[in-house]
Order: structure tokens, then sequence, then C-alpha cells
């Protein structure tokens, strides 16, 4: 009876269904597919694989040191594995859902990783403005925030942006309009033409693309961005409600402060978040900031199915 053959290292650069594309040390890639109903991999995920004919099967996936991902009350939405950072980009126009922004962010808090929220379009001068007066609650509690303008593909820019990404593994989120595709492109020149590729080569030229993909941006393979799929929403019914306040920064400076142990910090007295609701002091908490949290609390207080 012929040996099985060796189970090889390799990492997932891009994936659609079952389907996911390994790439080995060397640098080769190729299609794999999951074992039986083993738990899927994703996109950063270093996989243990063999050999199935012209193409692999995942035999491990290696431990993660983080996942990031999404749920609603339906289904879990994973992006990435092995992560440095998340890269929020937004835009000064059209105008950014500050919501949508604190979900990411609270998401990445849940998983350890460290997230940079860039502002595209500082070219606008009026809508730039408007866009990073609402971004300066989340300076003021330390949060990286960066200024961009893509459409002057400013050097300057490239250069403070490069100093943030360089030797790190980052996820790219951002609304349709913001400019992802242009960032992976100006980084990553030839990003598209990859993206072309490799759905060709994982849906077998059929007229669908990948959800997430891999692309180093240095020829030593030590700087990487991973291009996400946009999102209408983004849940977090993988949180209990009791933890959102511990997960955002502003509102966890108070925590440990209320009257009430088990303060809700939506209506009780003798409150510490909502006494620094809008005040002027250090530690202020933002009144949109603390109205997100509301509706947040709210919405994983609901029954759950």
């Amino acid at each position: 009876m012929s040996a099985s053959p060796p189970r090889e290292p390799g990492l997932v650069v891009a994936s659609h269904g079952r389907h996911v594309l390994v790439e080995t040390p060397e640098g080769r890639r190729l299609i794999c597919h999951p074992r039986g109903k083993k738990s899927q991999s994703v996109v950063g995920d270093r996989v243990l694989w063999q050999v199935s004919g012209d193409e692999g099967s995942i035999e491990k996936v290696e431990t993660r040191r983080n996942l990031f991902y999404r749920q609603d009350e339906v289904r879990t939405k994973s992006f990435a594995a092995n992560l440095d950072q998340v890269l929020i980009l937004i835009a000064a126009e059209p105008e950014f859902s500050e919501s949508q922004l604190t979900r990411a962010l609270i998401a990445a808090e849940a998983a350890g990783i460290p997230a940079l929220i860039v502002l595209n379009k500082s070219d606008l001068v009026v809508p730039f403005e408007r866009a990073w007066a609402r971004l300066l609650p989340y300076q003021a509690m330390q949060q990286g925030v960066m200024p961009l303008s893509l459409r002057l593909s400013a050097e300057v820019d490239r250069v403070h942006l490069m100093q943030r990404l360089t030797g790190k593994t980052t996820l790219v989120l951002g609304p349709s309009g913001a400019g992802k595709s242009t960032l992976i492109n100006l980084l990553v020149p030839g990003a598209l033409a990859e993206t072309g590729e490799i759905s060709q080569a994982l849906n077998s030229g059929r007229h669908t693309t990948t959800s997430t993909t891999w692309y180093w941006v240095d020829g030593a393979r030590s700087t990487a961005l991973i291009d996400s799929p946009g999102f209408q929403e983004f849940g977090l019914r993988h949180l209990e409600p009791t933890q959102l306040a511990g997960l955002m920064p502003d509102l966890r400076l108070h925590q440990g402060q209320c009257r009430f142990y088990n303060c809700t910090h939506l209506h009780e007295p003798g409150c510490a978040v909502l006494a620094s609701v809008d005040s002027t002091g250090a530690g202020a908490v933002s009144a949109s900031r603390h109205r997100i949290y509301a509706e947040l609390f709210a919405e994983l207080s609901q029954t759950r199915w």
C-alpha cells in the first residue's frame, strides 16, 4: 500500500465558498478543499495540506492568533485570521456611518486586533473638515486616525500610510465609495489583474469574485494587505450586551465608578458614564457615541435565536 502524501505547510490567500487558494513557502499557489466537514479555513490561516490529484486538501488549520468576524441572527461571516491590524477606510464624501464604524471597531477590540481609521478625500476641504470633526472623539480616546487623499495620490500620504503598514498583515475594510479598490491598487500595482486570475482559478471561469483576497505589498513578502468584501450591515451578535462598554475605550474609562456594580450606563442614577456624556472635561463621552452604545445594547438584548 502506497504511503500517504506528506502534509505541507501553506498560507490561505483567497477564498470562495469551500474553495481556497493556498500559497506554499516557495510562493507556489494551488486550489485546496477542506477534507470532509472539518471547519473551513479563512484567508490568513496557516494550514497543513496534502496533494490530491492536481489540487490539494486541507488537513489541518493551525491555531489562530485571532479571527476577525461579524455575526447576525442568521450566520457568522469570517473576514480573516492572524491579523496585525484592521484598517477601516472611510471617506469625507459620501458621509460615513458612525454606527458601522463603531461596530467594526468593537469587533476588532473584541478580537484583540488594533484598528486604524483612515479618512480619505482630504482634498475635499469642506466635507473633509466636517468628517474630521466627527472623528475627534476617536482621536481623544487614542484611536489611530489619519487623513488621506487617494484622488491626488499624494506621495507624502502614501509614505505615512506605509509607515503604519510595513511588516504587518492588515485587513482593509471600507464601505462602497470610500476608495478601497483605489487604495489596494495604489499600494499593490496590478492587484485588479491578480484578483481576476484568482477568481478565474477558484471559480472555473465563472463570473463570480473571491470574497477575500491576500496581497503581498513587497517582494520580500513581509507586508500584506487583505481586501475584504463590502457589507451593508455589521452584526455583533457574538457579543453580550454587558460586554459593550468594556469594548468602547471612552466608556471603559468610567467603568467601575458607577454607583451600581451592574450598571447598564443607560438610565441608572450615579452612572459615571452618563455623567461624562457631553461633559467638557477629560474623558468626555460624545452624545453620538453613547447613542450608538444604547442602540447596540438594545439590539444585543433582544431574544436570541
